[in-house]
């Protein structure tokens, strides 16, 4: 018998948890039941997924950054290429916020609902509170200055330190890059296998999901009974998928401007990348048949694809930075927080260097949010409102991250002269002719 698909599982296991909670809140036991006896296989759901990030940023964002081989390669085409992935993530983020902050899903709870969440959470809201205020009194530069730790163990002690250890990431793996290759590889090669190994426990982490979805909406629906917060998780969907699909329109505007092509034609061409990265949730899993469609169909130069692709699926995460941004501020609205203009700031900033780090496997844009909300102050708890539509989401956010490597791909071959026709087979032959490419 051929097993179930583990989003199916999850589905199950969501159902199951409501339904559960539903018949034992018939008894007079049953609430006491859920928070003793299953909400803590939530809370170690949780915990798993906290636990995994630190080091799934330290190895993929490392990973990555020594993949460049030397610091030349960062030069015209790679430092370009970044700036732009990073440009359309600061994008795709603001789209995300504009959205959530217009419709406000998360305020559709009711008030009674909003205060069980927050009496539920009130040593986390009493600790935001506390938080912002330091922010208050701290000087103008004090952000850039948190940005550089002192003590990389004590910063990665912490998931509200992640941008610390982005920045010791990012500055280990430009040290990789500048000694000699001999001397390096050894490090490199841990650091990739330590990677692997970190995308591994990634996968066991998931097969327990269905169960911590289990337990997680089992405790919410004891703890929040109200059907408006369903209605409010719908609202919330929709304005993820609005956005995504905003995102997609985006890039094929950018496109049209910069290179000439019509957005149909660069739909066209991806639209295959696309549903494969629907079906599989991995920009990974879908990078060959993407740069066989950049390449064969949109007219990149093999020179330009085979740099800027790689790159792509491990900082270009513009789906999953859209999802963080509206799940951030949902799940503050379900609270009823009100984050101000800074925090929302800070959740750009912090949503776009977390992208740079985002394995490009199932599951890993849930890791990533865990760094978002704890950055903000955002109680991590509030996963447990999300989690349920994660799946499907996710397999449109990550359509969203593969056609955002097209464009991204079609603009630095723009860029660099090597845009041509795409039915032209032999590239170099007609590139060192000294013609136009185009």
């Amino acid at each position: 018998m051929k097993k179930l698909e583990l989003h199916w599982q999850i589905l199950i296991g969501m159902g199951l948890g409501i339904a559960f909670a539903y018949i034992l809140s018939f008894f007079s036991w049953g609430s006491d039941f859920i928070t003793d006896w299953i909400k803590p296989f939530g809370s170690m759901f949780i915990n798993a997924l906290k636990l995994i990030a630190v080091p799934l940023i330290l190895a993929s964002l490392i990973k990555g950054v020594s993949d460049l081989k030397d610091i030349s390669s960062l030069s015209q085409m790679g430092l370009r290429t970044i700036l732009t992935y990073l440009a359309t993530t600061v994008i795709a983020v603001s789209i995300g916020l504009a959205i959530v902050n217009i419709f406000e899903p998360g305020k559709s709870i009711e008030s009674e609902t909003r205060e069980e969440l927050v009496q539920s959470y009130g040593g986390d809201a009493e600790l935001t509170r506390q938080n912002a205020q330091k922010q208050k009194d701290s000087g103008p530069l004090q952000a850039l200055e948190d940005l550089v730790p002192d003590n990389i163990f004590g910063a990665a002690s912490s998931n509200a330190n992640m941008l610390q250890v982005i920045f010791f990431a990012i500055f280990f793996g430009i040290g990789i890059i500048l000694i000699p290759e001999k001397k390096s590889k050894p490090i490199k090669e841990f650091f990739d296998s330590l990677n692997e190994v970190i995308l591994k426990m990634i996968d066991l982490i998931m097969l327990a999901a269905p169960y911590g979805v289990f337990a997680l909406l089992a405790a919410l629906v004891v703890e929040a009974p109200s059907a408006d917060l369903f209605i409010a998780l719908a609202y919330y969907g929709l304005c993820v998928v609005g956005g995504l699909l905003l995102m997609i329109g985006v890039y094929a505007l950018i496109v049209g401007i910069f290179t000439k092509k019509s957005p149909r034609f660069f739909l066209n061409g991806i639209s295959p990348a696309q549903l494969l990265a629907f079906s599989t949730s991995s920009s990974a899993a879908t990078l060959p048949v993407t740069m066989e469609r950049v390449e064969e169909h949109l007219g990149v130069h093999p020179q330009v694809s085979s740099f800027v692709l790689p790159i792509g699926a491990t900082i270009n995460m513009d789906g999953t930075s859209l999802y963080q941004a509206v799940a951030a501020v949902f799940i503050a609205q379900a609270f009823g927080m009100e984050l101000s203009f800074a925090a929302q700031l800070g959740i750009i900033a912090t949503a776009t260097l977390a992208s740079i780090g985002s394995a490009a496997v199932p599951g890993a844009g849930m890791v990533m949010l865990v760094i978002v909300l704890g950055q903000a102050g955002i109680p991590e708890a509030g996963l447990a409102l999300i989690f349920a539509v994660d799946r499907p989401l996710d397999m449109l956010r990550t359509s969203v991250n593969v056609t955002g490597d097209a464009a991204v791909s079609m603009l630095v071959a723009k860029s660099q002269n090597k845009l041509g026709d795409p039915k032209v087979k032999n590239w170099d032959d007609k590139y060192t002719k000294g013609k136009d490419f185009e």
